[in-house]
C-alpha cells in the first residue's frame, strides 16, 4: 500500500483493490493546487471547503461524507460521529488506518474502544480548528498506533490567511521527542513491514 499527502488532511492511499482520497480541498480556500487524481472512495471528515470539495478529484468513486459501515472494493470503513467531524477507520490490504479529520479534542471511551491499536493513524497536530501539538500526543496515547502521520499544520505552501492560525509540524515532533524527521515524498508499508516501534512518518 501507497501513501501520499496532498496537503492539509488530504491523502490518497492506494491498495491492491482501491484507491481512497481523503478530505479533498478546494485550492481557491487553501492556496495548493490540488493535483490530478483518480479514486475509487472519497472520504469526507467535515463539510468544509478545505475537506470537502469532491470535485477535486476524478473517477467513477464513491464518496463516504457521513457515520455507519460500509464496504467497497474490498474496502471496510467505518465512519464515528464526532461532533461535525467524521472520523474514519479503513481496513485495507489487512492494514487498519484511522483518519482523524478535524477532530478538536480528545476521544471518548466509546471512539477509543473502536480506534485503539490501528496500525496507522492520521492526525492532525497543527491547533487552530483541529488539534494542538499537546492534545494530539494525548490522542496518540489514548489509540496507541504503530505509524503516525501528521497532517493539517502551517507550511510555506499554505496561503497566509489559511495558515495563520496553524503551528508546524516541527512543533509536533518536538511534543514527541521526535525532532529531525525528514520528509517523504511517499510511504509504502505492507503487513509484514509494520515497524516493531511506534514510528512518525512525515510526508510533503
Amino acid at each position: 500500500m501507497d501513501i501520499i499527502t496532498f496537503g492539509i488532511s488530504s491523502f490518497r492511499i492506494k491498495g491492491k483493490s482501491a484507491s481512497i482520497v481523503t478530505d479533498p480541498f478546494d485550492s481557491e480556500i487553501s492556496g495548493l493546487k490540488f493535483p490530478k487524481t483518480e479514486a475509487d472512495i472519497v472520504t469526507v471528515s467535515s463539510d468544509l471547503p478545505d475537506h470537502n470539495h469532491t470535485a477535486s478529484v476524478s473517477g467513477d468513486f464513491m464518496v463516504i461524507d457521513g457515520p455507519g459501515e460500509y464496504e467497497v472494493k474490498g474496502v471496510e470503513i467505518i465512519g464515528l460521529a464526532h461532533e461535525k467531524n467524521i472520523i474514519f477507520l479503513y481496513k485495507i490490504d489487512n492494514l487498519t488506518l484511522v483518519h482523524l479529520g478535524d477532530l478538536k479534542e480528545k476521544l471518548n471511551d466509546k471512539e477509543k474502544e473502536t480506534l485503539n491499536g490501528a496500525d496507522i493513524l492520521m492526525i492532525p497536530v497543527g491547533g487552530g480548528e483541529t488539534l494542538s501539538a499537546e492534545t494530539a500526543s494525548q490522542v496518540i496515547s489514548q489509540i496507541e498506533p504503530v505509524i503516525i502521520i501528521p497532517m493539517h499544520y502551517k507550511t510555506e505552501k499554505l496561503n497566509s490567511n489559511y495558515a495563520e492560525k496553524l503551528t508546524g509540524v516541527d512543533l509536533f515532533l518536538k511534543q514527541m521527542g521526535k525532532e529531525g524527521i525528514s520528509p517523504l515524498p511517499k510511504f509504502n508499508v505492507t503487513r509484514d513491514k509494520i515497524p516493531a516501534e511506534p514510528t512518525i512518518v512525515v510526508l510533503e
